[in-house]
């Protein structure tokens, strides 16, 4: 019975592949090399909406300046071309865990794409993106716990690392089974609200948006991921790493970038993200992480120079989330059984890191608000380990 169990949900989340090694992946950084990054047009936004298995998204963060940070999402999953589901996520995190964070996730109804596939429509939900391309605003009434009222517009421009941001998988990377890509808008202005049942919260401050896209299994595609979300009043940094499965050969692919209002300073794939000190969770021995550093080097356009890093201790966790959550114990065993799936994020918020920031021979360093998670998702890595 178990047998055949593990044999059902492995038809659907898929079970380990083979070992195709690194030369079945060709990571964006081959094309950064040429071409660090590319700055966005508003066609690049547009939803993929592919018809095989991926998962979609566009993700909004917020960092107000009542010190609330916050999330507003749409998810768009397809498995195996044979079902979609889309989701709308919203949470807020409250100052210095003033409140417990207010987090709801609602499966949306009657969805739709707009003919330029530019903007998302949903029953009682709406991302829709501005004719001259520099704005989204989001509305959501699918909780009324949580009624989002929000609107973002890019202060400076927005980037995919290399041409088209694409990391490439498959054993003909001419004819690719799976792609990665992130599009990026790393410093944006935001207004609006999302209300509560204690009231409004005023989310008028910065803002991050991401436009990612994982065109295959998401465990197949990523094993591990880190992501760090810095806003200060002068400069925003930004990274996104993820370290595929051994069956692309345990590959570690970064994009991210450094800007400030008008101007990108650097942007690409020469970015990293080290955990310096872990603690292995009780719950699930992943290595939680306990000491960060996250730098990023490369040349402004007139060939300057830079370097940057935010280094410092992760003391307390705000929130460790259980992606499984929901799913029976039973099942949950199951699919760590036949996929080696057991992802759990978790999120961060220190108020005193830092931006050094050397461009050229001026040194800056800059004081700012930080998020950032660490995610796991398969794999037997132990605490004793650094991503």
């Amino acid at each position: 019975m178990f047998n055949w169990a593990k044999q059902t949900l492995a038809n659907v989340v898929g079970t380990e592949e083979p070992i195709y090694g690194p030369s079945a992946i060709r990571s964006v950084a081959e094309d950064a090399k040429t071409t660090p990054y590319t700055e966005l047009k508003r066609d690049d936004l547009k939803w993929e909406v592919k018809d095989s298995t991926s998962v979609e998204t566009q993700s909004f963060y917020f960092m107000s300046e009542s010190g609330h940070i916050g999330l507003a999402q749409v998810i768009y999953s397809n498995v195996a071309g044979i079902r979609t589901t889309v989701q709308f996520n919203s949470k807020i995190i409250y100052p210095d865990g003033s409140k417990p964070h207010l987090w709801c996730s609602t499966p949306l109804n009657e969805h739709s794409f707009s003919d330029d596939k530019l903007n998302f429509h949903a029953k009682d939900c709406s991302v829709e993106l501005s004719d001259d391309g520099n704005t989204y605003t989001i509305k959501s009434m699918t909780d009324q716990r949580c009624i989002v009222n929000l609107k973002v517009t890019k202060a400076a421009p927005g980037f995919v690392a290399g041409k088209d941001g694409k990391t490439l998988y498959g054993t003909d990377l001419s004819n690719p089974w799976g792609t990665m890509r992130h599009a990026f808008w790393p410093r944006c202005v935001a207004e609006g609200s999302m209300m509560t049942k204690d009231g409004p919260v005023d989310f008028k401050g910065q803002a991050l948006f991401i436009h990612a896209l994982q065109g295959m299994k998401p465990h197949h595609a990523a094993a591990k991921w880190n992501f760090v979300d810095f806003q200060g009043p002068t400069y925003s940094a930004i990274l996104m790493q993820y370290t595929t499965p051994p069956s692309y050969g345990t590959s570690v692919i970064s994009v991210g970038g450094i800007a400030k209002d008008g101007e990108i300073i650097v942007a690409g794939t020469d970015c990293d993200a080290a955990h310096l000190k872990t603690q292995p969770d009780s719950d699930n021995e992943w290595p939680e992480p306990k000491e960060v550093k996250f730098t990023w080097t490369g040349k402004t356009k007139d060939g300057k120079a830079v370097e940057a890093a935010i280094e410092g201790p992760f003391e307390k966790r705000i929130d460790r989330v259980d992606v499984m959550a929901e799913v029976p114990a039973f099942v949950k065993k199951i699919v760590a059984g036949a996929a080696g799936t057991k992802p759990y994020i978790y999120q961060f918020a220190p108020t005193d890191f830092t931006l050094k920031l050397k461009i050229g021979d001026e040194t800056i360093t800059e004081k700012g608000k930080l998020f950032s998670e660490a995610t796991f998702i398969s794999g037997t890595e132990t605490a004793a380990a650094h991503s």
